[in-house]
């Protein structure tokens, strides 16, 4: 967002008046600790003598203030968690100090909120309350078919004000022409108009408000009705006109500008004094016109006013109100619903396919949010598979024998294993949704399929429980890490990073780096942001921040550059483990090292997404025919979209050679992972044992087939040496001459 480039150097001036704050709010304590503590004690210094210190002493003071106060300042400013120090529920006179502190909450709030016109509405909630204005409105400047107007966006904002009851909706917009009104003569002279007495100015144009309906057609209303005061002055217009800022000191007298005199609401509230502004973007283009209407001391806007709105709004035209940068934004995040609202409906669970796992007509007569929790779980209870019997705790877990409803059972059943159903109050229903959507994320694809993607939740599961490694997670952090295994790879395309990047596809711009594992990712979280899918509906907000950051980088760890980057400092900390001879000590002191148990997830993660090469030899050897069949689409994807010659991992061409690259990757891949879980926990040892084993089998056919090409180039040598021998005898024979003396 273009706004950024603005904020952050506003936001550093903001860091600093803070900064002085808390320097001056500290001058007494400061003065006082300075003394020698091996002095008697002095006479009590007032507060006058410690300033005259101060200002004595500048440079004193700043090495005090920087190594005692300023790192929790600017913590504190800095903190995520920060509410707003100052109370706006009544008007009063702000210190420069509560200025700077709303300013600094405004810019932050600017920053994290993606939805421009909310944001536009918080800073004139903001600036009505700093300048004590009864009512402010914000008129967007535009061109339609190569004619200037002016259209209301948000309208009679106060600083108690709602966003939905300013916002003018685009069918219900007042639309006018530049020429009418004082907002114009703003937008128009691109200056400030301060009108302290209206009565001292003269009439102005005559009003004529138009509203455009449905294909541009216009109705012209010469007498507008009394919910348009705001144009009925044509103050708005003349300040779009003109540029100029206009601080009208009294305006049942204005002569200038038609406002009315009578109350405009049950209150009784009457214009009494107006200051409006045009907005202007860094190409000095009109762009919107500010109004404020009333101090609420009763006193005219003064020049103070005046200059400190001037900044704002040359702030906020530069920064964000580029009506281009508005409607693109806008559009785009309309967009964005829209498309979000259609991915959802094809991937959410819908009524009737919930009562594939929650048969609630059939049982009960009624939909499963009609039913208390007990019956969902007594349903529950006999449809969901046995842990052992199903082996859902086994490493070699075999998914060929299930269906993917049954799949999406016992992903169920996993929660329950965990014991998190109840201990985070997940509702049923809710999570037989969220397991059913995640599989119909998945893309009907080779290999990266619904299949791969439970697999790979299925050995996270395996690795907590059987390898024993929830020993160092708390059942908050394995629920993450087992429905990122789940989330890891939805709606993957079948094809890797490198070929979004090649092909120019939206996601290789949207994400810079790990492309696909951030769309995964975002995936997931679009899924778990819609309530009836969120089973993390009912943490606090710590756990919640807690869970959305383990998925964040467990799934960002899936992508291979990243590990190999990590496999060094987990190498450190299994050698480190070892030093441990109380294996209790050695849980305790994982448990509070944060750093490292992401270090673990990271690697745990890894090992989870390349489980396929540590099954048993007659799963391996079928899933790998999947991976390569996959990677051979993509390959005549590059030959035929992209017209380049794939690498021979991606050619199918040279089928020939996938036990010789199976081969290289256990070695340069696979090996190091599963050796170092062992090494870490011997419960995961039959991960290793089946790559070994594996490694062999690949091995085996690379040498057949190696062999058999070495026989055909043999016979081929042999055929070649007995065709080069029969040519050579032919050549001899015809060469023969007879020679007469």
């Amino acid at each position: 967002m273009p706004a950024y480039v603005h904020i952050r150097p506003f936001k550093a001036i903001l860091v600093i008046l803070s900064l002085l704050r808390h320097l001056l709010a500290t001058q007494w304590d400061y003065s006082r600790r300075c003394r020698q503590p091996t002095q008697p004690t002095p006479a009590m210094v007032d507060a006058t003598a410690a300033e005259q210190f101060l200002d004595a002493n500048p440079q004193f003071a700043k090495q005090y203030y920087d190594i005692n106060f300023r790192p929790k300042v600017i913590a504190d400013l800095l903190d995520t968690n920060r509410q707003p120090a100052v109370d706006v529920s009544q008007f009063h006179e702000l210190t420069t100090v509560e200025e700077s502190e709303i300013l600094f909450d405004l810019v932050r709030e600017i920053q994290d909120n993606l939805n421009m016109e909310k944001s536009v509405f918080n800073l004139m909630k903001h600036l009505s309350f700093m300048m004590r204005a009864d009512r402010m409105s914000l008129f967007m400047y535009r061109q339609r078919n190569g004619v200037a107007e002016l259209a209301t966006r948000l309208f009679n904002v106060h600083k108690d004000a709602e966003f939905d009851e300013c916002l003018v909706a685009p069918d219900s917009e007042i639309v006018y022409p530049l020429d009418i009104g004082i907002v114009g003569h703003v937008a128009s002279s691109k200056k400030m108009v301060n009108i302290p007495d209206v009565s001292e100015e003269i009439i102005f144009y005559k009003l004529i408000d138009y509203i455009l309906h449905g294909k541009e057609d216009i109705k012209v209303i010469p007498n507008p009705p009394a919910d348009h005061w705001a144009l009925v002055s044509g103050l708005p217009t003349y300040v779009a006109e003109t540029g100029l800022i206009c601080n009208i000191m009294n305006a049942a007298e204005d002569e200038f500008f038609s406002f009315q005199t009578e109350p405009l609401d049950d209150s009784g509230w009457t214009i009494r004094n107006i200051l409006s502004l045009p907005i202007v973007n860094k190409k000095e283009e009109i762009v919107g016109v500010a109004t404020f209407y009333n101090r609420k001391d009763g006193k005219p806007f003064d020049e103070m006013d005046e200059t400190l709105m001037e900044s704002l709004t040359q702030f906020l035209g530069w920064s964000m109100l580029n009506p281009d940068t508005f409607e693109r934004m806008n559009k785009l995040e309309n967009r964005k619903d829209i498309f979000q609202d259609m991915v959802m409906y094809h991937v959410k669970c819908r009524k009737d396919e919930i009562q594939h796992v929650l048969n609630t007509r059939e049982r009960w007569g009624k939909e499963p949010d009609e039913c208390e929790e007990e019956e969902l779980q007594e349903i529950l209870s006999e449809v969901l598979p046995n842990a052992r019997e199903a082996e859902i705790l086994e490493f070699h877990f075999c998914d060929f024998e299930h269906s993917e409803l049954d799949l999406v059972k016992c992903g169920i059943r996993m929660y329950y294993e965990l014991k998190v159903v109840d201990k985070f109050h997940i509702p049923r229903e809710v999570l037989v949704r969220f397991m059913y959507s995640l599989s119909k994320g998945y893309r009907k694809i080779t290999y990266h399929n619904w299949r791969h993607g439970f697999n790979v939740g299925q050995t996270m599961f395996t690795l907590l429980m059987t390898g024993d490694l929830k020993r160092y997670y708390t059942d908050l952090e394995c629920m993450a890490m087992v429905t990122a295994g789940f989330c890891h790879d939805i709606d993957h395309r079948g094809t890797n990073n490198l070929y979004q990047m090649k092909s120019g596809n939206p996601l290789a711009k949207l994400h810079g780096s790990s492309i696909l594992e951030r769309h995964h990712l975002e995936f997931g979280k679009t899924l778990l942001r819609d309530d009836s899918l969120n089973i993390y509906q009912n943490l606090n907000r710590r756990q919640h921040d807690t869970v959305i950051h383990l998925m964040d980088i467990a799934i960002i760890a899936t992508d291979l550059a990243l590990y190999f980057k990590k496999r060094a400092m987990f190498q450190k900390i299994v050698d480190q483990s070892k030093t441990y001879e109380n294996w209790n000590d050695w849980t305790k002191y994982m448990m509070l090292e944060t750093t490292r148990k992401e270090i673990v997830m990271a690697m745990m993660m890894t090992a989870c997404d390349l489980s396929a090469i540590a099954k048993p030899w007659e799963i391996q050897s079928k899933v790998a025919l999947s991976v390569a069949a996959e990677f051979w689409e993509q390959g005549d994807l590059e030959r035929t979209v992209l017209e380049q010659q794939p690498i021979p991992m991606m050619d199918r061409n040279k089928a020939d050679d996938l036990p010789k690259l199976q081969c290289g990757f256990i070695d340069f891949v696979c090996s190091f992972v599963y050796k170092e879980f062992s090494r870490f926990h011997e419960g995961i040892t039959p991960m290793l044992e089946r790559l070994l084993n594996n490694r062999k089998e690949w091995n085996a056919l690379k040498e057949a087939h190696e062999a058999k090409m070495a026989a055909l180039e043999a016979r081929k040598e042999e055929a070649q040496r007995a065709t080069g021998a029969k040519q050579a005898s032919a050549a001899q024979s015809q060469s023969k001459t007879c020679s007469l003396s």
